[in-house]
């Protein structure tokens, strides 16, 4: 793997609840301490020959995967690209928040991610075994407190793929199928560059309209580092809980 090099742009505090929670009773107050959502997508970059299997990943060229985290307006708050396209999100994630200049969640906060994150008391993913795509709702409500969770929680998360589809049409060099010309380290300046530009533009224009999303360092822990990641999982097993009790209470009243 390159040299990583991660950005932070807009960055949340929590201090506030963000309007698009608060001004939607779906949300609020269930999802009030959410400040945004982290997904990663893959680039596809131009590689060595030997260097090719290890970021030929979920497709059939070589691609890396870039973790980002947005608010629900669509900015970025952070962003790591460099990592290879076999590379898992949970691991990048992990590396994420252990970096020297880590992604940091706010005290008593966390973001929405989807099922291939860890489950972390600052990292909320939906219930797996259960219906969760939106599109699985379309004609079928939800059932039980967790298919209730798992579709909101799917329409609130909703914004880092709205967020990299609006990134990937307003630049194409970053969307193409076609190799790229540069290397990987010229390729992640260029994508820096484009979220950069892309929260510029939506600070301008906040209203223009968007696309449909598309497409998702201590490896080896100690006994206490399991111990710490076992307990911090059960309070964000919990946390979920208490959410998706609370919201299936109100939506049966």
């Amino acid at each position: 793997m390159i040299e990583l090099e991660e950005i932070f742009l807009v960055q949340p505090n929590g201090s506030q609840i963000p309007s698009e929670i608060r001004n939607n009773p779906k949300f609020d107050p269930y999802f009030k301490d959410c400040v945004g959502a982290i997904d990663g997508t893959h680039i596809r970059v131009k590689v060595s020959p030997t260097d090719a299997p290890k970021y030929r990943g979920r497709k059939d060229h070589p691609t890396q995967n870039v973790l980002a985290a947005c608010t629900f307006d669509l900015k970025f708050t952070y962003v790591l690209p460099g990592w290879e396209g076999t590379a898992s999100d949970s691991r990048i994630l992990k590396n994420a928040l252990q970096r020297r200049f880590p992604l940091k969640i706010p005290q008593g906060k966390y973001y929405l991610a989807d099922g291939g994150y860890m489950l972390k008391s600052g990292i909320i993913p939906p219930y797996r075994g259960e219906r969760y795509h939106l599109n699985e709702y379309s004609r079928n409500p939800p059932r039980t407190q967790r298919e209730l969770f798992n579709l909101r929680h799917a329409s609130l998360r909703n914004a880092i793929e709205r967020a990299f589809g609006f990134l990937k049409k307003r630049f194409p060099i970053i969307a193409s199928s076609t190799e790229p010309n540069y290397g990987v380290k010229v390729q992640n300046q260029i994508i820096l560059a484009c979220c950069i530009l892309h929260n510029f533009l939506r600070g301008t224009d906040p209203e223009d309209d968007f696309p449909e999303g598309v497409e998702g360092d201590n490896e080896n822990p100690s006994v206490e580092d399991n111990v710490d990641e076992d307990e911090d999982e059960q309070r964000g097993e919990c946390l979920r809980d208490s959410i998706a009790a609370s919201m299936w209470q109100d939506y049966n009243a």
